[in-house]
């Protein structure tokens, strides 16, 4: 990757660089654009918020075109757990669950996904695309966009749309909005709705699955076609939208899981690379090899995520967060060779192939296999010495090292054994 001559700025408040692939503006104060929207959170009168919010759904209910009133894309981690809760219980819908199978699955995502379904009597359809076209997609994008997660980001963006049109179900309901929470690409008085052109900009990396038939000789659009998103005519017709509770809810991810943890037993997994034992907990690799490759091409990884967060909710101060963010953001990624022996390459390869995603901002390469990385070393200087606090989670379960991918759908386990 060539080095962009571009200085690198860092907020004064959070973590973050002018680098960040979502796009973030740090002003003339040095803050960036995520911290100054953050701060909405204390200025809104959020009761204003959920009446708005009452408003939209009532408008749903009302119509009653059928047994469900909309739609909730849900995962075995994540925020998935809240937005049923608050979609159910709170607002008194009756939603139907949709979960796109990612293939990487871990016994705490299925217990979850159980859980969920049990404790919240909902009705939940499965997407289970062909596994081999799955490693063929996963392939392409790994060595195209240095993306194994590319299939997953597709598949739980384009799913839950075309149930939508499918059945009739013009509503979906998403947690938060990620633009909005990491680097404040809207306000929350936005009403910032699901868009297709955020798809493809940000999720899927600019790259469509029409796009990866175009540009790989393995792909073809039988292998494909499952991830191409609904056309303009048939999402107009039948109303399809999707609302961010993130805007109507003052979202704190943090607080929420800890609440589902207490009142319907959210399981959590206690991480190598980060503190946060709440997000991603459904998939081996999210925290792993994908966050390895976030680190090569961005110069940070989730945990940077993480503690911005908590330095904007005031939870932990800036120097207490580098100092963890530096201890965690190298530490070993865990179960590649279980995605190695899934996709059908070897390890060696991969990370031949990785180091070329690597960002020279970031990276210094020494020779062919030794590189150095320098990304949080910019802040030296604002580093002071200090006992590292922890942040307190509540974290209750771990996965075997020589644990294996739970595969449903395609190939069915043993949810006995699992659960």
């Amino acid at each position: 990757m060539k080095k962009n001559n571009k200085k690198i700025k860092f907020c004064k408040k959070c973590l973050y660089s002018s680098y960040h692939p979502l796009g973030i503006v740090i002003d003339e104060n040095g803050i960036c654009s995520g911290c100054k929207i953050h701060e909405e959170k204390d200025t809104i009168y959020w009761p204003n918020r959920w009446r708005e919010l009452k408003k939209i759904i009532n408008g749903y209910k009302l119509k009653k075109q059928n047994f469900y009133d909309c739609i909730i894309p849900v995962t075995g981690g994540k925020d998935s757990f809240f937005t049923v809760h608050v979609v159910k219980n709170l607002l008194k819908m009756n939603p139907l669950l949709v979960c796109y199978n990612k293939y990487w699955n871990t016994p705490i995502g299925i217990k979850n996904l159980s859980t969920l379904r049990i404790k919240f009597n909902c009705d939940i359809l499965f997407q289970n695309i062909n596994p081999n076209n799955v490693k063929k997609i996963t392939k392409a994008t790994l060595y195209k966009l240095g993306s194994m997660y590319w299939h997953s980001l597709a598949g739980n963006t384009v799913f839950p749309v075309q149930i939508s049109v499918k059945y009739k179900i013009p509503l979906i309901i998403w947690g938060a909005h990620q633009g909005l929470e990491q680097v404040g690409m809207f306000s929350h008085h936005d009403d910032v709705e699901m868009t297709r052109r955020y798809r493809k900009d940000h999720d899927l990396m600019g790259m469509e699955a029409e796009n990866l038939i175009e540009t790989s000789d393995n792909l073809k659009e039988r292998d494909i076609f499952q991830y191409f998103y609904p056309d303009d005519y048939d999402l107009n017709k039948n109303g399809t939208r999707g609302i961010y509770l993130g805007n109507y809810i003052r979202w704190d991810v943090k607080k929420q899981h800890e609440l589902m943890i207490k009142l319907f037993k959210y399981k959590t997994y206690n991480f190598s690379r980060t503190i946060d034992c709440y997000d991603f907990v459904d998939s081996f690799n999210y925290m792993n090899l994908h966050d390895r490759i976030k680190l090569y091409k961005h110069g940070f990884s989730k945990i940077t995520d993480q503690l911005s967060r908590e330095i904007r909710f005031k939870r932990i101060d800036r120097n207490t967060a580098l100092k963890l963010a530096r201890k965690y953001e190298q530490n070993q990624s865990l179960f590649e060779k279980n995605f190695c022996e899934w996709l059908g390459i070897n390890l060696e390869s991969l990370n031949y192939l990785l180091d070329t995603f690597k960002n020279k901002n970031f990276w210094d390469q020494k020779d062919v296999t030794n590189w150095k990385f320098k990304g949080l070393s910019y802040l030296n200087n604002f580093i002071q010495e200090r006992k590292i606090s922890k942040l307190n989670y509540k974290k209750n379960s771990t996965i075997k090292k020589n644990a294996e991918y739970i595969i449903f759908g395609k190939g069915m386990s043993d949810f006995n054994e699992i659960l």
